[in-house]
């Protein structure tokens, strides 16, 4: 008879360090220097952690390196009355921090294109179904049209 052990209650740590995700979204978005990178990510992971329910987003932050955990969850969700749209979710984040549009847009592909990585495909899946539409490209993900 085989015994198995309860799940664990914690997730391992990520394989990827804070500082190597940085390089990886400096990398990803071109951006010139190391702060950059950080202050881009800071903006835009606790953007995302306004909009994903919680059980999505402590999934996502087990996933992260704990830096990038802390960014994720330090914002309360409790203060978004709708989801935005993906455009949506671009557009406050443009208006949240003086930066057009476009140049939101280019930096939310690059953090969340390596976040996606990081989380792999079935979480990433699963946080794409979850929010409203458009957040897919923002992912780096095709946009597949939900059956009606």
């Amino acid at each position: 008879m085989t015994h198995l052990s309860p799940p664990t209650l914690y997730a391992p740590p990520p394989a990827v360090t804070f500082d190597q995700m940085l390089e990886k979204v400096r990398y990803e978005g071109v951006y010139s220097t190391p702060g950059q990178a950080r202050d881009v990510t800071r903006r835009v992971l606790q953007a995302l952690g306004r909009q994903l329910p919680d059980d999505e987003r402590r999934e996502l932050a087990s996933a992260l390196p704990q830096e990038a955990a802390e960014l994720l969850t330090s914002q309360d969700t409790d203060t978004v009355t709708m989801p935005l749209t993906g455009w949506g979710f671009v557009k406050d984040l443009a208006e949240r921090t003086g930066a057009s549009p476009a140049t939101t847009r280019w930096d939310t592909g690059a953090v969340l294109g390596v976040v996606a990585r990081l989380a792999g495909d079935d979480l990433t899946a699963r946080i794409v179904c979850r929010l409203p539409e458009g957040y897919a490209l923002l992912f780096g993900r095709a946009q597949l049209l939900r059956a009606v």
